[in-house]
């Protein structure tokens, strides 16, 4: 397989590019700035996106790993197999909506959505059943500024189109959900799940994020409630370890599905990497979930991860 990965020099980036290497495959790493083993692609410019263009053709898969959310990367990447790890629920809804018809498209790839998205779809249910996705994040681990602006900025926004309706926002509504240290309190955040899966299914499907630490994500219940201090999440030291979990549950039977490992850069590389490989032998012809791609059964023998 033959891939182009934006974002290569990025946290999650890195790791899809020596994950795919070592598996065996052809990577061609590209970034705003390029270098002596990579391609200089800027998407925010409109020269970027023609060298995307330019480059993609020659390639089976793109994966935009870059953290740039733009509908116009899917229309340079034409009939390329594009990849997008983003979790912004209503960018990846838009790009399903506007890409052109027969992009392919494999919407979330990481571990929220991703691998939530395989592990709700393997719940036994029916529509109308509420579905709860509990996850844990490792406040310890480095993340990039990206990744930390995409959190705080959650804080004092709805959640876009939430499955009971009316305004729902981030960080406000708080749930008791299992976890790898036992039951404790979560905070309703806005990931895409109950799009991918929800939606089409006839599922009510809720996401609530943690950190490992207890005071970390209590300090979130009130950047939720007073959203002007979200510059204050930018800056917070890093409490806890690297750990993180997943915890699908569906509240009607009681039926649980966990996964837990360490490093959330290093999974989603992993995991990317692993639905690259399948997305390219598969071959979609429309926009697909994790979930139309893996099983669970594929994710299991992931070194790093455990499922149960």
């Amino acid at each position: 397989m033959r891939a182009l990965v934006l974002g290569a020099r990025g946290a999650v980036g890195r790791v899809v590019t020596q994950e795919l290497r070592r598996r065996g495959h052809t990577v061609t790493p590209a970034g705003r700035a390029g270098g002596t083993d990579s391609v200089a692609i800027d998407l925010a410019s409109p020269a970027g996106l023609s060298t995307l263009a330019e480059r993609a053709p020659s390639h089976d898969v793109v994966i935009n790993a870059s953290g740039i959310e733009a509908p116009a990367i899917a229309e340079a990447a034409g009939g390329t197999i594009l990849i997008d790890i983003s979790a912004t629920a209503s960018y990846l809804d838009n790009l399903a909506h506007v890409s052109p018809v027969g992009q392919p498209l494999v919407l979330g790839a990481g571990l929220v959505p991703g691998l939530s998205t395989i592990m709700l779809s393997s719940l036994d249910s029916r529509p109308g059943d509420d579905l709860d996705l509990a996850v844990v994040l490792g406040g310890g681990e480095q993340h990039g500024t990206a990744a930390v602006d995409w959190t705080a900025n959650l804080a004092g926004h709805p959640l876009f189109a939430p499955p009971e309706g009316g305004t729902v926002l981030n960080f406000r509504e708080g749930r008791r959900l299992p976890g790898p240290s036992g039951e404790r309190r979560h905070l309703r955040a806005d990931f895409p799940d109950h799009l991918l899966i929800g939606t089409p299914h006839g599922l009510s499907v809720r996401t609530y994020l943690a950190t490992d630490s207890r005071i970390s994500t209590a300090a979130l219940g009130i950047v939720g409630r007073l959203p002007r201090l979200r510059g204050l999440v930018r800056h917070a030291p890093h409490l806890g370890g690297a750990g993180w979990s997943l915890t699908a549950l569906n509240r009607r039977t009681g039926q649980k599905i966990s996964a837990r490992g360490e490093g959330q850069s290093l999974a989603t590389g992993i995991l990317t990497a692993q639905i690259a490989e399948a997305a390219s032998r598969l071959a979609p012809s429309t926009a697909v979930t994790a979930a139309d791609l893996l099983t669970l059964d594929d994710i299991r023998i992931l070194e790093g991860m455990h499922v149960h």
